[in-house]
């Protein structure tokens, strides 16, 4: 087997776990139970199409909390790490995306110039990491974040630091219900507390609240006198 057709199959392979952790959520946990154990039974490979399936995600518009759900399935708490870095790693090409065509946004949205600023001087003003760990810990979709932060002109470093910070709770989140899915098949039931939904977005409006009053509420008050 030659090399592309190697990472092809591995393509294939993370594109069927996402959609069987995606319909692990929605449907009878029986239905999925055992494609989603039969691809567990191989960790190399597992991790492998995790991997491919990190780097395609946003392209497919798919939730990337269903990675952590994978992870949780497949190696169980001890994947904690596994889960950030694919959640920082299918972060990426929104991100790029959008700080490599920046101007040229600017450039077709003149009236949209102002709203850009906003936000550069509000990254600026927060710090790239706080602002994009921050932004993460609401429950917005993840892609968003991402090409606001590449609008922003946050730094690679601060970005992918900031992500890691931010994803984690929701890493943790996810791999809760990935170890419940055996749980799930034998009748029982794993649900997401929305307390914990509710809190994480608290402790993101707290790390936003000064910065984003000084930016913008600050500068109007200075207008004002």
């Amino acid at each position: 087997m030659n090399r592309r057709s190697l990472v092809g199959g591995y393509v294939v392979a993370g594109v069927g776990v996402a959609a069987v952790a995606a319909v692990a959520l929605l449907v009878s946990p029986s239905f999925v139970f055992g494609p989603l154990e039969w691809l567990a039974a191989h960790p190399v490979r597992f991790g492998a199409a995790l991997i491919a399936l990190a780097v395609i995600r946003p392209f497919l518009a798919w939730p990337n909390t269903l990675l952590a759900v994978a992870v949780g399935y497949g190696y169980g708490w001890t994947g904690l790490p596994l889960g950030v870095a694919l959640l920082t790693l299918t972060a990426l090409p929104a991100y790029r995306l959008a700080r490599a065509g920046r101007s040229q946004a600017r450039a077709a949205l003149p009236a949209a110039d102002r709203l850009f600023d906003a936000g550069e001087r509000f990254a600026t003003a927060t710090g790239g990491v706080r602002a994009v760990a921050a932004m993460r810990l609401f429950p917005i979709p993840s892609d968003a974040v991402s090409v606001g932060a590449g609008v922003a002109d946050v730094r690679t470093r601060p970005f992918l630091l900031g992500t890691a910070v931010g994803e984690l709770p929701w890493v943790i989140v996810g791999i809760a219900v990935g170890v419940s899915l055996d749980r799930l098949a034998a009748g029982g039931l794993s649900a997401v507390d929305p307390v914990a939904i509710v809190a994480m977005a608290g402790i993101g409006a707290l790390l936003l609240s000064g910065p984003l009053y000084r930016t913008f509420l600050g500068e109007q008050s200075g207008s004002a006198a």
